[in-house]
C-alpha cells in the first residue's frame, strides 16, 4: 500500500483504529510512513507516545476538550469538524492550534457535510478562520460504502463518485487555499483503484490484516488475510454437527456475512505449524452468544476433533475482532496494546 501511495505521488496516512499496536505502528514506521490516522481521542494520546502528527477521523467530541488541549500541546493534531456549534465551543476553549478538516458525505450518508451544502461549508470556513487556533487544511471523506460491494467495478463506481465530489470541492475553494488537503480512505478502493486523480492522501486501515467481508468484497486473497483468532473447543455436539468454542460476540462482535452456507461469523481453516492454511469447506461460525460460539462441522470431520482442541478462526471484521482481544500473538510473542 506503501508503494501505491508513492506511485501516485500521495500522501500515506494510514488508519490505526484496525490493529491499535505500538509494535504494529513500528512496522509502518520502518516502510517511512510519518503520519497516521485513528478513530478518537484516546487512541490519539495511545499513539502520541511515538507519533507527532494525527488525524482523528471521527466529527471532534467538544466534551473531551481537555484532552484535545493536551494533545495539541504535544503533537500535530487534525480533527474533523461538520457543525458551527462545536467550533463555537474550539473557539472558547482551546489553548492551542489543531488543524481542521471539513468531514464530507461522499455517499456513505453516516456523517459529513453534503458537498453541495455550501453555504453550511462557507459558515464553517468563516468560524475556522475566527479563531487564531484553528487552521483550515483540507476536506476529509470516507467512501464507507464500498463495503457493501461485491464487484469490483461497482468499488471503482463509488470510488469515482467520490472523487468527482473532492474535486468539485477542490475546485471551488483551491484559490482561496492553495494548500488545501483532499483526503480519501478506504481499502476497498485503495486496495484496488489506480486512479486517484485529485486526491492528496489516503487513510486506509483494514489493509494490514483483511478479512473475510474484505475477501468477499474482492479486496484481498485469502492468503492475504494475516489475522485469525484460536478458539479451544468447549463441547462437541455429534447429534447436531456442532462443535461449540469459546468465541463468542465479546470477542469476535457480531459483525457477520451471508454466504451459500447462510449466515457466518467466522470461517474455521487448516492449522498449519507456523500459522494456518485453506479454509476447511463446511466449517464456519453460524451462531454467536457472549461467549459461545456454535461452530457447523461436516460430520465426516467430527471424527478429528476433541474437547481442549483448538480452531483457527478467520474473523468477519478484523476491526472489531482485534479491538475486542486487546492483544495479539506474532510468531509466540505477545503483543500488547492499549
Amino acid at each position: 500500500m506503501f508503494e501505491k501511495a508513492k506511485t501516485h505521488n500521495l500522501e500515506f496516512r494510514p488508519h490505526f483504529k484496525t490493529h491499535q499496536s505500538l509494535d504494529i505502528g513500528r512496522w509502518f514506521r520502518e516502510s517511512g510512513i510519518k503520519k497516521i490516522t485513528v478513530s478518537s481521542l484516546s487512541m490519539a494520546a495511545y499513539f502520541s507516545k511515538e507519533w507527532n502528527d494525527i488525524t482523528v477521523a471521527f466529527p471532534v467530541n467538544i466534551n473531551e476538550i481537555e484532552l484535545i488541549n493536551e494533545l495539541a500541546a504535544q503533537i500535530t493534531l487534525n480533527i474533523c469538524v461538520e457543525n458551527i456549534e462545536s467550533l463555537f465551543f474550539l473557539k472558547a476553549h482551546l489553548d492551542y492550534p489543531i488543524n481542521v478538516f471539513i468531514k464530507v458525505d461522499v455517499g456513505y450518508h453516516r456523517t459529513g457535510v453534503k458537498a453541495m451544502n455550501i453555504k453550511l461549508i462557507d459558515s464553517i470556513l468563516t468560524k475556522v478562520a475566527s479563531c487564531n487556533n484553528l487552521d483550515f487544511v483540507g476536506f476529509l471523506g470516507h467512501s464507507g460504502h464500498t463495503y457493501q460491494c461485491r464487484s469490483l467495478q461497482r468499488i471503482n463506481e463509488i470510488h469515482n463518485d467520490s472523487l468527482d465530489i473532492m474535486r468539485s470541492l477542490a475546485s471551488r475553494y483551491k484559490e482561496k487555499y492553495p494548500n488545501l488537503i483532499i483526503s480519501l480512505g478506504d481499502t476497498p478502493s485503495c486496495s484496488i483503484v489506480d486512479n486517484f486523480k485529485g486526491v492528496d492522501e489516503i487513510r486506509p486501515g483494514n489493509f494490514v490484516f483483511y478479512d473475510l467481508t474484505q475477501l468477499k468484497i474482492g479486496s484481498n486473497t485469502i492468503e492475504q488475510i494475516a489475522v485469525a483468532m484460536v478458539c479451544p473447543i468447549v463441547t462437541i455436539h455429534p447429534d447436531r454437527d456442532e462443535i461449540v468454542i469459546y468465541g463468542g460476540g465479546v470477542h469476535f462482535s457480531k459483525d457477520s456475512l451471508r454466504t451459500k452456507e447462510g449466515t457466518i461469523y467466522g470461517m474455521v481453516v487448516e492449522h498449519e505449524q507456523n500459522g494456518w492454511g485453506s479454509i476447511i469447506e463446511g466449517m464456519y461460525i453460524k451462531r454467536l452468544s457472549q461467549e459461545h460460539g456454535i461452530v457447523a462441522v461436516p460430520t465426516r470431520l467430527l471424527n478429528k476433533y476433541s474437547i481442549g482442541d483448538c480452531l483457527i478462526v478467520l474473523p468477519v471484521h478484523a476491526c472489531m475482532t482485534a479491538n475486542a482481544m486487546k492483544e495479539y500473538y506474532n510468531s509466540g510473542h505477545s503483543i500488547y496494546r492499549l
